[in-house]
């Protein structure tokens, strides 16, 4: 699976939620190395194991997991002659004895637990090991009865101290009236009495220390000094015979390392099930099916970070469809659904249990591949569009019968028209290469190609139209609106540019059953009449004269023209003095009619394309349209007057918004304000001229 996927579909952060329930190094291990898997028998075993381990925690049972404690660090130096302390031999000695509890425990639940209880078979408790640990080494000392030989020494050792004592005992009696205290304390491992500073040559010995005050002197009397000196050696001889039988431990626990590490093996294969199966009470998580005809059926699902709040989820793909295209609108939950049906396939090849009722099946895929989001990074260059296509390459490279594909909003931040082209083309190469793709959108276009082409279908996310607020529910077979207007007048949009916007919709229908035509997103998409019916403004035409039938000609000759000549420079410079020219006689009426003025709407004959006036005509007649976000040098006779200005924007409309930056504009304002030192506004004065 592709990690930018499993990452934007939130794979990694319920792997550190399931991390939380891991009691162990082991059970950790694995959950960090968990992946989707892709054969469906690893699946079933997996997920039948979960659901198994999930019984038992229902009904309360404790399971006695080891916890490894300690465990770690002496597998680590297995085999290095590392010589193990006495806490490293006690921590192998409780985890043996907590493989034999787990043994047991998994033993005595039977036929509920025959799946996960075959582990429990392979577990060792080796006890003779167990037992050599617990006799030579008791609360983590080693005992006298480890060895004959340090039993015998600690006895001398024992002897000798008490001579030692008595020795003391007498030294203090005779100089009680100089001691600082009657009590005996220890100085670099030997025994001394404290004696007061301005006495201490009183006291026949040596001088091992004072103290911070300087007001108290450690001596050690001569009478203890040979003593001292025995008693040191019989300590070494007894650390040398410790030393002995931790080797004589550790040599047995490396002889038993397979055992060892296979328990531990077995441990974190328990701790990282039943790790599983508490996330699954937790997420109220259900087993599932895998789908034998390929299909997707997910009833009553919830995102497992969403539970509380989203809206159970029900949906169908991959049998009578392939594709399905989700439209509503914003914050309807769409991009929701991209996201919980990714997640929950991922979880459901993990090997979890997902938040679904019974009768839920999955797919299994070999490729699960999301684009989510914008995806803009600044230091790549990439804006929405780009960063988008990006992921459309790979998925496009990858794609075919085995590989689910989510796609939030297709093809967005670029010209309408070419986004549609480019969405239903890529669409349709998914279906050809039998991809189940779930894609968001908010072009109308494609729902109506889903609704007609085979092995696609539409989805819709419910709205409240009285309330207007989203249902967060999914209709499969039916198209969604976007809501746009409606919500905009809900968050406060002035009722003008709500009713305005009512009326281009209006146009917008109108306009797509005559011509069918993809607008230049320069105006709003619904806010021209068709291109074939031009409206004009000045004195009226002559009588007899069909001026709709004359530019509709005119225009379909310039597409024809255009067409024909390509990419021609030469073709193009003649077909521009041709059209010149057939202009002329038109041109002479421009000039009765008011000038062309900055926000009106024209035809730019040559292109067939439709602009905004931008700059108003020069005193050569030179008129500067914007075309396609472009700004054009054209000439009056090849324009022909669309929508006036008044019947586009209110009379105080501020047309930077449209020709200007957003950046240019910001610097304008502040420079309206006050002197800004070293800001200037930079516009590009290069122009095509046609």
């Amino acid at each position: 699976m592709e990690n930018f996927s499993l990452n934007m579909l939130e794979y990694e952060d319920i792997k550190q939620e399931l991390l939380h329930y891991a009691v162990s190094y082991e059970g950790r291990n694995r959950i960090t190395g968990l992946v989707p898997m892709e054969e469906n028998r690893a699946i079933e075993r997996a997920i039948a194991e979960t659901a198994e381990a999930l019984a038992l925690y229902g009904k309360g049972a404790s399971v006695p997991l080891p916890s490894l404690e300690g465990i770690e660090l002496v597998v680590s130096l297995m085999g290095t002659g590392y010589l193990f302390t006495e806490q490293d031999l006690m921590a192998v000695q409780t985890f043996l004895h907590s493989c034999a509890q787990l043994k047991k425990y998994m033993a005595s639940k039977g036929e509920a637990a025959w799946r996960i209880g075959t582990y429990a078979v392979d577990l060792q408790d080796l006890p003779q090991l167990q037992q050599e640990i617990l006799r030579c080494i008791r609360y983590g000392v080693i005992t006298d009865e480890a060895s004959r030989d340090l039993e015998k020494i600690r006895r001398r050792i024992a002897v000798v101290k008490e001579r030692i004592q008595k020795k003391l005992q007498s030294v203090m009696a005779r100089h009680a009236a100089i001691l600082q205290e009657n009590i005996v304390s220890i100085r670099g491992g030997r025994y001394v009495i404290p004696v007061k500073k301005d006495y201490y040559k009183q006291v026949n010995g040596r001088m091992l220390d004072q103290s911070t005050s300087g007001q108290t002197v450690f001596i050690e009397p001569h009478e203890v000094s040979s003593l001292q000196g025995e008693l040191e050696v019989l300590q070494g001889e007894e650390a040398r015979e410790e030393a002995k039988i931790l080797g004589y431990l550790a040599g047995l626990v490396e002889r038993e390392s397979a055992s060892i590490i296979r328990n531990i093996d077995i441990t974190g294969t328990y701790d990282f099930i039943f790790a599983k199966a508490k996330y699954a009470a937790a997420i109220k998580g259900a087993e599932a099916a895998i789908s034998e005809d390929g299909g997707t059926v997910i009833r009553g699902a919830r995102h497992p970070r969403l539970l509380q709040t989203m809206v159970p989820l029900d949906l169908e793909i991959g049998t009578n469809y392939r594709t399905l295209i989700i439209t509503g609108p914003n914050t309807g939950g769409k991009t929701v659904v991209l996201k919980t049906v990714g997640l929950l396939t991922l979880m459901f090849q993990s090997g979890l249990l997902v938040p679904v009722e019974p009768g839920s099946r999955f797919a299994v895929y070999r490729g699960i591949m999301a684009v989510i989001g914008d995806g803009q990074n600044l230091e790549q260059s990439l804006s929405t569009f780009s960063a988008q296509i990006g992921a459309l390459v790979r998925m496009l490279r990858t794609a075919g019968p085995s590989t689910l594909l989510l796609i939030d909003e297709l093809a967005a931040g670029t010209d309408p028209g070419e986004g549609i082209a480019l969405s239903i083309a890529i669409l349709e190469e998914f279906s050809r290469k039998g991809a189940t793709v779930l894609v968001t959108t908010h072009f109308n276009e494609l729902k109506t190609f889903a609704a007609r082409a085979p092995g696609f279908q539409n989805a819709r996310m419910e709205f409240d139209a009285e309330t207007l607020r989203p249902l967060y529910r999914l209709t499969i077979g039916k198209a969604g609106r976007s809501y746009a207007i409606e919500i905009a007048r809900k968050l406060g949009i002035a009722s003008g540019i709500v009713e305005r916007s009512q009326q281009i919709v209006s146009r917008q229908a109108t306009e797509d059953a005559s011509s069918g035509m993809l607008w230049d997103d320069i105006l709003p998409q619904s806010a021209v009449q068709p291109v074939e019916q031009p409206r004009e403004w000045g004195p009226s035409a002559p009588e007899g004269t069909d001026r709709d039938s004359d530019t509709s000609k005119g225009l379909r000759a310039a597409d024809g023209e255009t067409a024909s000549r390509g990419s021609d420079p030469v073709s193009e410079s003649r077909s521009g003095e041709a059209s010149d020219k057939a202009d002329a006689a038109e041109g002479e009426t421009v000039k009765k009619s008011r000038p062309f003025e900055v926000g009106d709407a024209v035809i730019v004959t040559s292109l067939g394309k439709i602009g905004i006036v931008s700059e108003a005509q020069d005193h050569r007649g030179i008129v500067e349209v914007m075309v396609q976000k472009q700004r054009i040098k054209v000439n009056h006779k090849r324009l022909k007057p669309y929508i006036k200005k008044e019947e586009l924007y209110p009379d105080d409309y501020d047309f930077d918004i449209v020709f200007d930056t957003k950046e240019n504009r910001k610097k304008r304002k502040l420079m309206s304000k006050r002197h800004m030192e070293g800001l200037e506004i930079i516009r590009n004065s290069d122009r095509d001229r046609l």
